[in-house]
C-alpha cells in the first residue's frame, strides 16, 4: 500500500480516486465520523470502500451515505449495518457553508481519502466539488497524456 498523502502519522483506509477525474474540486475540509465498535475494528482491518459514496444533509447535518464498510466477522450478532448512514462531524459554521454551496449553487459534496490520524481518530477528507463535463475529462486525459510523453522524451534525450 502506497503511503498516503497528507500528515505523516496518517493511515490510509480507502481513497476514491474517482473523484478528481469526474469532479472539479474547489475545497477540501477533514470531517470526523460517528461510528460504531465494530465499524471501527472492520476499518482497522483495512477494509472500507468510498466508490459510490457521496455526503448531503439530513435534518440539519451532514451525513456521509453509501460508504460500505464491510461486518467484521467477530461481532457475529452485534454487528453492524454495511451501508448505513453515518453523520459527518464539523463545526456547524463548516456545515452551513458546505450545506448553503449545494443549495444555493448545485455543487456536491464528494468524499476523497478515509483514513486514521496521528491520534488514531477515523477522519474523512471531504471536498467541495462541482461535476465535470464531458469535453473537460478528455482535456484532462489529453493534458495527463502530453506531460507522461513529455518526461518520456526527457528521459531518452536527455
Amino acid at each position: 500500500m502506497a503511503p498516503p498523502r497528507g500528515s505523516p502519522g496518517d493511515r490510509l483506509i480507502a481513497e476514491n480516486r474517482r473523484a478528481r477525474f469526474d469532479y472539479e474540486l474547489l475545497d477540501t475540509f477533514e470531517a470526523g465520523i460517528q461510528l460504531t465498535g465494530t465499524e471501527v475494528k472492520s476499518l482497522r482491518e483495512g477494509r472500507a470502500s468510498l466508490g459510490e459514496s457521496y455526503a448531503g444533509e439530513m435534518g440539519g447535518d451532514l451525513w456521509l451515505f453509501n460508504v460500505h464498510i464491510p461486518e467484521y466477522g467477530p461481532a457475529n450478532r452485534f454487528n453492524h449495518e454495511p451501508k448505513r448512514p453515518r453523520r459527518l462531524l464539523l463545526h456547524r459554521k463548516e456545515i452551513n457553508r458546505l450545506i448553503g454551496a449545494v443549495q444555493r449553487e448545485g455543487m456536491t459534496i464528494v468524499p476523497l481519502r478515509l483514513y486514521f490520524n496521528a491520534r488514531g481518530l477515523a477522519k474523512l477528507q471531504i471536498a467541495l466539488a462541482r461535476g465535470k463535463k464531458t469535453y473537460d475529462k478528455r482535456e484532462a486525459e489529453k493534458k495527463r497524456d502530453w506531460q507522461r510523453d513529455k518526461a518520456r522524451l526527457m528521459r531518452e534525450k536527455g
